[in-house]
């Protein structure tokens, strides 16, 4: 009897032990949710083309880093008069909070064969389509909570920068490697405030810094309304047009990474792969990825 007694309790403690510990479980899976509800959203711009590379780059540079951050809304905007399949099914197989954009580049905006890389500003209607969508959401549902990034698919991002940005109070900077033709493109510090720019090409803009070494709050991009970027400025002065519209100078941005010390950001630039035989192939009726997604 005291053995079936004693086996009865030891029962009962497991039962009890099990049940704390499902409902530590509840509990927390409860408190995270309901922290990850209250984390400010930070709105990702990403402009996008098709090519042969896009998926790679769009799924393993971005996405992936993506939905290993938080509090992330991924809004994607493809240089085309349609949203195309590949794009569809790769959003919708993330686990972010995403929209799917589209508006094509007139022809006469793009870069010609016989003008030289970069002749020609990339991106600038796909961007302004996703601050128009951002500006109008943001005023259905009267909020201006969270920050705005602009994120290219052929960029490398440590997740530390998104923490970085939660930290914005208006607008903040930080240095991107591999950009201008340098190793490290960063801001000049004095009293830990911005007072000029460590470049080699062109450090006398207002704001030479790339894409991908700015973020600003929501409620600053919604304060000025007419912000926005420009195709009649020349590559390598958006960033100065679009940052100069939202009422900023230099004094106003906010060092961040430990103070511009810290590269959180690599300005990759992807390249197309050589498909000198697939080309080959494709004058002769066969294709390689026939019926596949690449």
């Amino acid at each position: 009897m005291v053995g079936l007694a004693r086996k009865s309790r030891m029962a009962q403690v497991v039962s009890l032990t099990f049940a704390v510990i499902f409902l530590l479980i509840v509990v927390y899976g409860a408190a995270t949710a309901w922290h990850a509800s209250r984390i400010p959203p930070i709105y990702i711009i990403t402009p996008t083309y098709a090519r042969p590379n896009q998926k790679v780059d769009l799924t393993t540079r971005l996405s992936h880093a993506l939905q290993l951050a938080r509090g992330i809304h991924w809004i994607v905007v493809e240089d085309s008069d349609h949203k195309t399949t590949l794009v569809a099914n790769l959003l919708s197989r993330t686990s972010l909070p995403y929209t799917h954009l589209h508006i094509p580049t007139p022809d006469h905006m793009k870069r010609q064969p016989h003008e030289e890389f970069g002749a020609k500003p990339r991106g600038v209607l796909q961007r302004n389509e996703g601050l128009r969508w951002l500006r109008e959401e943001l005023l259905s549902r009267n909020n201006r909570d969270g920050f705005l990034y602009f994120a290219d698919d052929d960029n490398g991002y440590d997740l530390e920068l998104f923490d970085e940005i939660r930290t914005i109070k208006n607008a903040g900077v930080w240095p991107v490697a591999f950009a201008g033709g340098v190793m490290v493109e960063k801001p000049l510090l004095k009293n830990g405030k911005v007072v000029g720019w460590d470049v080699a090409f062109e450090p006398k803009r207002e704001f030479a810094v790339d894409m991908a070494g700015f973020a600003v709050s929501v409620k600053l991009l919604m304060d000025r309304p007419e912000a926005r970027f420009d195709f009649d400025q020349p590559p390598g002065h958006q960033e100065t047009y679009f940052l100069k519209s939202l009422g900023l100078k230099k004094r106003n941005m906010e060092p961040k990474a430990k103070n511009c010390t810290q590269v959180l950001v690599w300005h990759t630039k992807t390249k197309e792969p050589i498909l000198i035989l697939e080309k080959i192939l494709n004058q002769i009726g066969k294709q390689t990825d026939k019926g596949m997604e690449v």
